[in-house]
This record gives C-alpha cells, structure tokens and sequence, in this order.
C-alpha cells in the first residue's frame, strides 16, 4: 500500500496501489442499535418480524431478539471499508459476490472489518482503470465472522 501522501485527496487508494494478498485492518468500528434496525427496515419496506418485532422474536424465533437486517450488515460492513480503501478513487461497484452471513448480529454488537485484497486487474476497456476485488469481514466484538462478500471495485489508476 502507497504511504498517505500519495493517496486521492480525499484518502482513497488508486488501482496501483492495492497489493494483491494485503489485508486491511479499519480503524472505524460501530455498535448497531435498534434505531439502525427499524429505519433500515422501514426505509427498505421490509416488514420481516425477525427485524421490527421484538414480541414475535422472543415468542417466536430461536433468536429470542431482533436479528440486525443482513443488508443494513452488508451495507455497514462495506461503509466502513470506504475511508481506508475507495473513497474518491472508485468509478464504480461492479458487483459483489458471495455474500454470507455466518453468524446473527444482534442490537448492541459492535462490529469491526477488515478488508484482503484479493485480486486485481487491468481494464479491458479503460486505460484509465482497473478492477480490484475486495474481500470484506466483519466480525462481532467475540470475534465471530457475522458478514462476508467480494466486491469488485472499478478502480481510478493514478496516471488519469
């Protein structure tokens, strides 16, 4: 990885910056709370009661509690990967792929990621980029792996 100095303004690293087979530990960590649940529930028309309906969790479920919604996961997960990783260099998110979630999240876990970079190539079609793919992590505040995905990132190079 290039030292701070030569990273985008905004903190973002270029395509030629990410060393395939590095693993980024981020420094931001955050604690979910019901509120995240129920407006990312909400605000995404989901009604599942496995996410709003703590009656219905604790009568009706092996959880006993509200499950965090796993796209609010996914979501964060990636969120807090953007400031170490992508932040003003991406062009584009070119897909994720397996996508799991191993382990519940439950309100009140707090959640840290780290990210390997797991391949990287040359644009076919664009001199000017290239795609990384990331792998992202998250993990609860055990240690237990609750969310994972590969994403491929289109890249700015630092020579556009």
């Amino acid at each position: 990885m290039s030292d701070h100095a030569d990273r985008h303004p905004r903190g973002g690293l270029y395509f030629e910056d990410f060393v395939v087979g590095t693993t980024i530990r981020h420094r931001l960590t955050r604690t979910v709370t019901q509120m995240d649940n129920m407006l990312f529930s909400n605000m995404t028309l989901n009604p599942q009661p496995l996410h709003i309906d703590a009656h219905f969790c604790a009568t009706e479920t092996e959880w006993g509690k509200p499950l965090m919604n796993s796209l609010f996961t996914l979501g964060l997960m990636i969120g807090i990967s953007v400031n170490d990783t992508t932040v003003g260099t991406t062009i584009a998110n070119l897909g994720m792929t397996d996508v799991k979630f191993p382990a519940p999240l439950f309100e009140g876990d707090t959640i840290n990621v780290t990210t390997e970079i797991a391949a990287k190539r040359e644009s076919k079609s664009r001199p000017v980029a290239g795609v990384v793919d990331l792998v992202h992590r998250a993990y609860k505040q055990d240690g237990t792996l609750v969310a994972e995905c590969r994403r491929q990132a289109f890249m700015r190079k630092r020579s556009a």
